[in-house]
């Protein structure tokens, strides 16, 4: 319930000790609750749409070429299988190759993007819930995830140096077309695009999920 202003004069001393408040959480290390911004939470809303549902999928763009493409010649699909307000768990489907699960996930500042592998039994893989958080407001449309602290001591552990500088971008427009992408200086960009006007059967779930 709004409380009832009191008049300007006690107006006037309400405010300056909220200010005063704030900035002795600040000092003290903590931080005030943020909400996510609404080009964030504009995005997740738009994937939410889509729960349940499952697409199938093409590479639209693979600079440079993979060497031993693990996507080449395979059906591609994703499926917004787990839903709930604060974080959507959508399975990528590579041919008869259910390892990889996106994680996205709602901050206090934005989104977050993660990468979960498992094997076929359904432990982990030893790369796995990699990815970053949204450095900047992005749109409705799009959400860009920079690598984070976390992954980049990942990769460098398992021998994996190319990736510490990874970005990686979402792109929804409901019900017409999802984007993955990763890029990375140099010249590298991945692209995979899911046909959203065209519902597929639901495949199964993925390693390591009842």
């Amino acid at each position: 319930m709004r409380p009832k202003l009191l008049g300007d004069v006690e107006f006037r001393v309400v405010l300056p000790v909220a200010r005063v408040l704030l900035v002795l959480v600040a000092g003290c290390g903590g931080r005030p609750q943020v909400d996510s911004t609404p080009a964030a939470d504009a995005f997740f809303a738009r994937l939410a749409e889509h729960c349940g549902q499952a697409f199938e999928g093409r590479i639209v763009a693979d600079v440079p070429a993979t060497a031993n493409d693990p996507f080449a010649g395979k059906r591609l699909v994703m499926h917004v299988r787990t839903c709930g307000p604060r974080a959507l768990e959508i399975p990528f489907h590579v041919g008869d190759d259910h390892s990889r699960t996106w994680v996205v996930t709602r901050t206090e500042a934005g989104l977050r993007l993660k990468h979960g592998h498992r094997h076929a039994d359904g432990t982990h893989d030893a790369v796995t819930m990699y990815g970053g958080d949204t450095a900047t407001a992005g749109t409705a449309i799009r959400q860009e995830f920079p690598v984070d602290a976390a992954s980049i001591a990942m990769f460098e552990r398992e021998g994996r140096s190319a990736s510490v500088t990874n970005t990686w971008a979402l792109e929804i427009e409901p019900h017409r077309r999802f984007q993955y992408e990763l890029s990375r200086p140099g010249g590298r960009l991945f692209r995979v695009e899911f046909d959203l006007t065209k519902p597929v059967e639901t495949p199964p779930s993925p390693w390591g999920h009842e």
